[in-house]
């Protein structure tokens, strides 16, 4: 199965790059897309919904899996 993964960060996020390694250290593909501008972030929080309030937002597949907590438990889930 193809994971289609989509990481929204922001510079100097440590949560960021701990996902990112993560990613990567098991051969994950995925597209980052930061967000530095806090208006547009806000904006972004919103579309995700009333709970997201932080980085990173990760997506598998165009579903939201959260942070770096959510990324883990989907890997897990998806055996990963």
């Amino acid at each position: 199965m193809q994971l289609n993964i989509t990481v929204y960060s922001k510079s100097a996020c440590p949560q960021c790059e701990s996902a990112k390694m993560l990613l990567k250290s098991r051969s994950l593909g995925f597209e980052e897309i930061k967000i530095d501008d806090e208006t547009e972030r806000l904006a972004f929080y919103e579309r995700c919904g009333p709970s997201v309030r932080q980085m990173p937002q990760i997506f598998i597949n165009d579903q939201r899996v959260g942070g770096l907590s959510g990324l883990q438990a989907a890997l897990v889930q998806l055996g990963k």
